[in-house]
C-alpha cells in the first residue's frame, strides 16, 4: 500500500485538525478554527520525501503522475506520546497476581516480586518486552518511572540506559526516579537526585499526605533546582478529598520560581474534594506552569476497589476543569499487566480510546486528541513530536477508520505504522517471550 520511493504522496489522509501545525489559510479555515468549528478533521494529501513532510496541501492537488497511497479519508495520527509508564514493573502479572487488585495490596505485592525477582535480566527482559508492544502500536516517545530506592537504582537505572542506547531512532525514552518523598530527605536520597542527574533524567517520586509532606515537596524542588532537572509527582492517587499534594507542589514551585517543568501525575482526590477547594488547586496548578497527566485505565481499575462490591466512582482527575483553565492535561499508559493494572499493551490510540468513554472526552472531541499526542510531547521538551508540520518527521500512523466514531469502535489491529515514511513491522512481541521470566514463581 505504501509505495517504495524515497518521494511520495498519502493522499486523502483525515489529518486530525488540532495537530495540524500547517497555515491553515491555505484551507480556507481561520487560525483557531479547531475551536471555532465542528470539523474534527481536515482532508490533506501529504508529501513524504526522506523520511520527512515536505508538503501538507489541500486534498485533491497534489500532482497525478507521482506515486502515491489513496487513503481514501482514513485518519492519520503522528505517532503517540506516552508521558507516564511503569516498564520496571511491567508483565509480572502472571507470576505475581494482585490478592484483592487494591492500591495497598499492589504496593505489597510489587514489593515482594521486586525483593525475589528484580535483577538486571529480569527487568531487562520485561522492559524490553513493553518498549517492543509501545513501538509496534505506533508510539514514538515514552517516559518510565523506575523503583529506585536503595540498590535497586543501580539495576534498574543501568538497564534503562542500556536500553535507551538500543532503542535510539526508534523510541525516546525518558526516565523518571520513583521513591516515596521522604527518601529525598536521606543522604541517598541526594545521591538518586545526583545520579539522575547523571543520566539525564527526571526527579520523581510519590508524594503522600503526612506531617513532614511540605518539608518533603521542598527538599524535591531543591535538589532538583540544583541540578537543573525536571520534576514528576506521583500525586493524590486517592479518593480521600483531605489529599492537597498536588496544592502544595503548585504553591512550592512558585515559592522556588522552579523554572524547570513539573508534571503530576493521577491527581483523583481533586475530582471528590468540594467544587470551590478544587478551582484553587486549578488555578494554582495554571499560574505554576504545572503539567497533569490522567491514568485513566489504571485508576479506573484500582480506585473505589472493594470486594462484593460495584465502584461508585471513576478515579479520573478533573480533565475538563484542567483543560478549561488552560492546564496542559496528557493521558498515559500508566501501569500494565502488573498488580497495579492487570490489563493494558501500550497502546496509544487503546489509552485514547478508553479514555474518551471513562472521561466524556467527546462531543465534541476538540482538542483532546492532543493529550496523547502533542501534549506530552510538549511536557516532555519535544517541540517537534505528536503533530504534523512541514519538515518534521514522516512519523504517522495510519487508520482505515475516517471518523472517530470508526476509530474508538474497534481496536485497528490492521493499521500501518511509518517511520520516517517507512512502513514498520508492526508485528507484537509473543507473550511466550516471556514464559520463562514468570516460571521464576
Amino acid at each position: 500500500m505504501i509505495p517504495v520511493s524515497d518521494r511520495y504522496w498519502l493522499k486523502n489522509a483525515n489529518v486530525p485538525l488540532p495537530l495540524l501545525k500547517q497555515d491553515r489559510a491555505q484551507f480556507g479555515l481561520p487560525a483557531d478554527a479547531q475551536d471555532q468549528t465542528n470539523t474534527d478533521f481536515q482532508l490533506v494529501d501529504i508529501e513524504i520525501a526522506h523520511g520527512t513532510i515536505a508538503q501538507l496541501i489541500p486534498a485533491g492537488t497534489s500532482p497525478n503522475n507521482d506515486p502515491a497511497a489513496d487513503l481514501l479519508g482514513g485518519i492519520v495520527f503522528p505517532c503517540f506520546v506516552d508521558l507516564h509508564t511503569h516498564l520496571d514493573k511491567g508483565h509480572i502479572w502472571d507470576r505475581s497476581p494482585s490478592p484483592d487488585c487494591t492500591f495497598n495490596g499492589a504496593i505489597d505485592t510489587i514489593q515482594t516480586d521486586a525483593q525475589t525477582h528484580w535483577d538486571a535480566e529480569d527487568v531487562y527482559r520485561r522492559m524490553a518486552f513493553g518498549l517492543k508492544c509501545s513501538y509496534a502500536h505506533g508510539t514514538k516517545a515514552l517516559r518510565t518511572h523506575i523503583d529506585a530506592s536503595g540498590a535497586q537504582a543501580a539495576i534498574s537505572l543501568s538497564v534503562f540506559k542500556a536500553l535507551q542506547a538500543e532503542w535510539a531512532g526508534r523510541l525516546m525514552l525518558q526516565a523518571a526516579s520513583l521513591v516515596s518523598l521522604d527518601y529525598y530527605l536521606t543522604p541517598a536520597g541526594e545521591q538518586l537526585a545526583d545520579q539522575m542527574a547523571e543520566l539525564g533524567g527526571i526527579l520523581g517520586g510519590v508524594a503522600y499526605m503526612n506531617p513532614a509532606i511540605e518539608a518533603q515537596i521542598d527538599r524535591a524542588f531543591t535538589l532538583a533546582k540544583a541540578r537543573h532537572l525536571n520534576l514528576d509527582f506521583h500525586a493524590d492517587e486517592t479518593d480521600d478529598p483531605n489529599s492537597t499534594t498536588l496544592r502544595i507542589i503548585a504553591e512550592t514551585a512558585m515559592r522556588h520560581q522552579f523554572q524547570g517543568q513539573v508534571v503530576c501525575g493521577h491527581c483523583c482526590s481533586l475530582a471528590v474534594q468540594e467544587p470551590e477547594a478544587a478551582q484553587t488547586t486549578i488555578a494554582l496548578v495554571k499560574q505554576a506552569g504545572i503539567g497533569i497527566v490522567s491514568l485513566p485505565m489504571c485508576n479506573l481499575y484500582l480506585q473505589d476497589r472493594q470486594t462484593g462490591r460495584t465502584p461508585r466512582w471513576r478515579g479520573v482527575t478533573l480533565l475538563h476543569e484542567l483543560a478549561q483553565a488552560g492546564v496542559p492535561v496528557a493521558i498515559a499508559s500508566d501501569n500494565c499487566r502488573d498488580p497495579f493494572h492487570g490489563f493494558g499493551d501500550h497502546d496509544g490510540l487503546e489509552v485514547f480510546s478508553l479514555s474518551v468513554k471513562i472521561a466524556h472526552l467527546d462531543q465534541p472531541y476538540g482538542n483532546w486528541c492532543r493529550a496523547i499526542t502533542s501534549t506530552p510531547a510538549d511536557l516532555m521538551g519535544l517541540p517537534r513530536v505528536g503533530r504534523f508540520g512541514i519538515g518534521l518527521p514522516a512519523d504517522l500512523v495510519l487508520f482505515k477508520a475516517r471518523r472517530y466514531s470508526e476509530l474508538l469502535s474497534r481496536p485497528q489491529h490492521d493499521r500501518i505504522v511509518l517511520r520516517s515514511g517507512t512502513a514498520i513491522d508492526t508485528t507484537l512481541p509473543d507473550y511466550a517471550e516471556l514464559d520463562d521470566v514468570m516460571a521464576k514463581a
